[in-house]
């Protein structure tokens, strides 16, 4: 069994590219702007979508508070564009998370339960917010769907940290 390693509060996000539905390519470490990325299981995953109608429900608030959110999975470009049609998120949606990357960003991993669930490998929920010096001001990484945090209490949070220019915490020792 392989465990994740731990992705550092004030580390330096990856440069990483993800196709966007809708078209071209988003890359969330790169940008002067507060940016959150919600990684989520997938299509196949309800609790994610009910997770992604709150975050998506929140997006005018986010944006007022000065953060882009994007969620991202490990779905091919076609299956994220079909879900995120269908679920009407107002949320830009990114696809093709990879297994190197996952493992980069020291996601969970876990593998279909069966083939009618989803035909690979996937990262399980984890939330990144990326402050403008490109530096993981919060990370959340959970091992299952169940374990998350609250949008509202996010936004509240991140409207805080912004505004009173909170350090990043988690970094001694």
């Amino acid at each position: 069994m392989s465990v994740p390693i731990k992705f550092g509060a004030g580390a330096m996000f990856p440069i990483f590219s993800w196709p966007k539905v809708g078209g071209g390519a988003v890359t969330p470490g790169a940008g002067v702007d507060w940016r959150m990325l919600v990684i989520y299981r997938g299509a196949h995953c309800a609790l994610c979508v009910r997770y992604l109608h709150r975050v998506s429900g929140l997006q005018k608030q986010f944006t007022s508070a000065g953060v882009r959110v994007w969620a991202l999975s490990a779905d091919p470009l076609d299956r994220a564009a079909e879900q995120a049609t269908r679920e009407g998120w107002c949320i830009p949606v990114l696809a093709e998370l990879q297994q190197d990357q996952m493992r980069e960003l020291g996601l969970y991993i876990s593998a279909p339960r069966s083939p009618g669930e989803t035909d690979r490998n996937f990262a399980e929920p984890a939330i990144f917010v990326i402050n403008p010096e490109s530096k993981v001001q919060i990370v959340d990484v959970s091992n299952a769907p169940f374990a998350r945090p609250e949008p509202q209490g996010l936004l509240e949070a991140l409207s805080f940290v912004i505004d009173t220019r909170y350090p990043i915490r988690g970094t001694a020792g």
